[in-house]
């Protein structure tokens, strides 16, 4: 029996263990906290990801290696490359853990992005900011997720124009906030967009080169966690064949192997792009009832040189978020078409606790439900700008 190891044992590794059962798959979890929740499906290997003699045990009793989270020391991908296949490549990794040069890499490939700048001094800073203007973020180039490890830059009040002075103020904070992190984990700036829209497209590529993408999906964020995903997205067909074709770029690009995700702004009907993650993803969840093989079982099947699974959609989906805390199960499974899914963590403010999808054959179904899930739970900010988008049933 093939048994699959997971660096990471967060809800990611927990997803990726109940859709490998069904395949006959066994699982080994690394992980340095006691209470990963993956650790309530599959053996958990507790130690920390750069400990050579846990890692040199890990490879022993895995046939192949993947990713619960992409902050996963590299180093420790490429140790462990040398001895047990590892998927995706330690490359791909390395450049998804950097925001420079994963900008760098969208640019090399003609993939739009807003204007950045690598930050080493202040003096770095307050040049970047000159040129590209304000508002703008200045962010950690690793380590940061949901919003982490960001300080937005805002022009001051009375200001008209996009340079430095009137900003000066935000500009000292930030630079107090983060510069600290300059010589460590690395400073880049970027331009703020004022996007329309944010989508993602999900996609998986083979060993073999295959490459298929589940439909392009809506997200909404709220204090930089997602809120909630839409799919499909309702954009024009053009904008979601660009997506792709941006995500299948990067792909063979970097001979990827796996489940990523590419997220995208949408301004005035043009793709910028924001990042990719380098493993399954959470704007992806939906696909677990809403597509005909989720995201989850087509990781497995890639990273272990199996055909891939067909990624089309099951009528119209939507994924709710909850976060902090678990809210009611029984106002969505009183929908026939309600899912629910329990992470098994304990509460925590800012925490992925669990996550429900409703999926409908039509839209003006999938809004029904939705609004009844928001009323019953008295989440109906959640659910609105969904609902605004679902019941205009266009772009």
């Amino acid at each position: 029996m093939t048994t699959v190891g997971i660096l990471g044992g967060g809800q990611l590794a927990r997803m990726l263990a109940l859709a490998g059962a069904p395949l006959g798959l066994r699982f080994l979890v690394l992980d340095s906290a006691a209470d990963a929740c993956a650790g309530q499906f599959a053996p958990l290997l507790r130690a920390n990801y750069t400990d050579v003699d846990a890692l040199s045990e890990f490879a022993q009793r895995v046939d192949v290696a993947t990713f619960d989270f992409e902050n996963v020391p590299a180093q420790s991908a490429r140790w462990l490359a040398d001895r047990v296949p590892v998927f995706p490549n330690p490359r791909a990794l390395a450049v998804a853990q950097d925001r420079l040069a994963e900008k760098s890499l969208f640019v090399e490939l003609g993939i739009p992005v807003p204007q950045f700048a690598d930050i080493v001094t202040r003096a770095d800073l307050d040049a970047a900011i000159a040129r590209i203007g304000t508002p703008c973020i200045l962010k950690t180039r690793r380590l940061g997720y949901d919003g982490k490890g960001q300080f937005r830059i805002k022009p001051g009040l009375g200001s008209r124009d996009s340079g430095l002075g009137h900003a000066k103020a935000t500009v000292d904070s930030a630079w107090a906030a983060l510069g600290s992190q300059a010589g460590t984990v690395g400073l880049i700036l970027e331009a703020f967009v004022p996007f329309d829209r944010e989508v993602s497209v999900v996609a998986v590529r083979g060993r073999d080169g295959q490459f298929r993408a589940w439909p392009l999906t809506e997200n909404w964020h709220v204090d930089g966690i997602l809120s909630a995903s839409l799919a499909p997205a309702l954009v024009p067909a053009e904008i979601a064949e660009a997506a792709i074709a941006h995500a299948r770029a990067v792909a063979q690009a970097l001979d990827y192997v796996g489940v990523f995700a590419l997220e995208l702004f949408l301004v005035d009907g043009k793709l910028f792009a924001n990042e990719m993650a380098p493993r399954v993803h959470n704007s992806g969840h939906w696909t677990i009832e809403g597509a005909e093989t989720s995201q989850f079982e087509n990781h497995l099947r890639a990273v272990l040189g199996l055909p891939l699974g067909s990624t089309h959609m099951r009528g119209h989906a939507c994924m709710l978020n909850w976060v902090g805390e678990l809210p009611d199960a029984r106002a969505v499974l009183a929908d026939p078409c309600g899912h629910w899914h329990d992470y098994g963590k304990s509460p925590r403010p800012g925490r992925k606790v669990g996550h429900a999808t409703l999926r409908a054959d039509t839209v003006a179904e999938l809004a029904g439900g939705l609004r009844a899930v928001g009323n019953a739970l008295g989440r109906d900010d959640q659910v609105a700008p969904v609902l605004a988008r679902a019941c205009l049933g266009r772009a």
